[in-house]
């Protein structure tokens, strides 16, 4: 009975971690990332070229995704934890889902990330640009402007091994490196 249940404990544990991982994917070969320009709060356009040298995680949502909504708090925890070490995270929304600018730092206060920087994309551009059409999806750009690859769904961004995770990948496409 005993081994019954540790084997099923093992698969479960197993099937976890295999559905964790499933939504990484690093692309074999880097790509331009696009240069589309999204917006400051202070409505200034500014691309991803505004931030070479830094690791970039472009994380695309929405205010009516609900996992997106769950993740903001741990998004501002992984903020605070990184910061200061070259890694940027851009909260990117589309324009259309706001009504002000006030509106939306309200709803970022409100779910606990007030520290996060957001951008509003005109029309999807940028979205549609790198080909996402659902969210949340995070989009990892190395310090050279280069696309390495894309987290699909929600991530546990407080979690010290998903920050360990990315300081890996920051220190291998640290240069653009095509491994």
């Amino acid at each position: 009975m005993i081994k019954k249940i540790l084997l099923i404990a093992f698969f479960v544990l197993f099937s976890l971690s295999v559905h964790a991982k499933s939504g990484i994917n690093i692309f074999a070969y880097s790509r331009p990332a696009p240069k589309t320009p999204v917006y400051t709060p202070a409505e200034q356009a500014i691309s991803l070229e505004n931030f070479k040298g830094e690791f970039i995680l472009v994380m695309f949502w929405s205010r009516t995704c609900a996992p997106c909504i769950r993740e903001l708090d741990e998004i501002n925890a992984f903020v605070n934890k990184t910061r200061n070490t070259g890694i940027k995270v851009m909260l990117v929304s589309d324009a259309g889902e706001w009504k002000s600018l006030s509106e939306q730092r309200n709803l970022l206060q409100k779910y606990k990330a007030p520290d996060v920087d957001f951008y509003t994309d005109k029309n999807g551009k940028l979205a549609g640009d790198f080909g996402v059409f659902s969210y949340p999806h995070t989009v990892l750009v190395d310090q050279s402007g280069e696309e390495i690859g894309r987290i699909s769904g929600s991530v546990d961004w407080d979690d010290d091994d998903v920050v360990e995770y990315i300081y890996k990948l920051k220190a291998k496409y640290g240069q653009g490196n095509d491994e």
